[in-house]
């Protein structure tokens, strides 16, 4: 059956900035299933950028602008916190007044599916630690195909995602036990390869080190990979960035966006035989998106591909 709109029943955590047109954009796909409780979060202006007060406020107006019955939360920054400070501030605010929540940020568009996935998720693994979290994105979706609805990640893309407080209240943004980690060398436990190491390592470093970019999501991938939690990830990619340009804050190369838009899921769900990660689809990922492997060798990626291949057939995947 293909997925036909409904109402989310699941509380929408919304995180605006300064961009009013993508804004308006995800506030009305999310306005498509007029979600109970609605929590916006923004930061304040920065004080050196000419008219950037007057674009907050524009998208702070479209934000709230909601026409069904809808209990509205606001989490408005006057200051500038940066995208680190605001961003877990935001979520421990958010999390403080609900169980679970689906999290847009201003430049992710999602399918109408997205949100039915994310609550039947949520509910599904709600008392399940084994799990941290669902995502609406797949990079690889073009290379595979299975029987399943989704599979098990160890990564932890935010491009559209869900997760309970009792995952939350994990976060662990000063990677207090990294030294130890590292010494022991246990990044070998998770990675098998050393290009991979070699980038986590050097990210965990900066962070815990506080000389890393300013952002909170090394901080949640840190998390999540010490507590061996796993990501449910959509066997089609669900979502669109739409927020790639020079306004951006970390995206700001538009060249450098993948070309992927939002397909649509299929209801109802076929779940998984086993909660395992696919560990290779996972290597493939990190490839195609650059993460660790420069130049993104296609050579290596056939390579994978043909290991994989054999191995979804061994466990009823099928390759389209």
């Amino acid at each position: 059956m293909i997925f036909e709109s409904q109402e989310c029943k699941v509380p929408i955590v919304f995180i605006v900035f300064n961009r009013p047109e993508q804004t308006e954009l995800v506030f009305r796909r999310i306005a498509k299933v007029r979600p109970p409780r609605l929590l916006i979060i923004a930061d304040g202006p920065r004080a050196d950028r000419v008219g950037e007060a007057s674009l907050c406020a524009r998208v702070r107006r479209i934000a709230t602008q909601v026409d069904w019955s809808c209990e509205v939360m606001t989490n408005f920054s006057d200051t500038n916190l940066g995208c680190r400070k605001r961003l877990i501030s935001g979520l421990n605010w958010a999390f403080a007044q609900v169980e679970e929540a689906i999290i847009l940020e201003d430049d992710v568009l999602p399918d109408v599916s997205f949100f039915r996935f994310c609550e039947e998720m949520l509910a599904r693994f709600r008392d399940d630690t084994r799990i941290s979290m669902i995502t609406g994105f797949n990079i690889v979706q073009n290379h595979f195909d299975l029987n399943w609805s989704y599979f098990y990640s160890q990564l932890t893309h935010i491009w559209g995602w869900a997760t309970w407080r009792r995952s939350w209240a994990r976060y662990d943004g000063h990677l207090s036990e990294w030294p130890a980690i590292k010494a022991a060398g246990l990044l070998r436990e998770i990675f098998d390869r050393p290009k991979q190491r070699l980038f986590w390592t050097n990210i965990f470093d900066q962070m815990h080190e506080g000389t890393g970019p300013d952002t909170w999501d090394y901080q949640w991938a840190y998390t999540n990979l010490m507590q061996h939690m796993l990501a449910v990830t959509p066997r089609i990619n669900l979502v669109e960035n739409i927020g790639f340009g020079p306004e951006a804050t970390h995206t700001k190369r538009v060249e450098d966006a993948p070309a992927m838009t939002a397909g649509t899921l299929i209801f109802p769900l076929v779940h998984p035989p086993a909660i395992l990660p696919l560990r290779e689809l996972d290597e493939l990922d990190g490839r195609l998106s650059g993460s660790y492997i420069p130049g993104r060798s296609e050579r290596a990626i056939r390579k994978l591909k043909h290991i994989f291949d054999r191995a979804i057939k061994s466990h009823g995947g099928a390759r389209t």
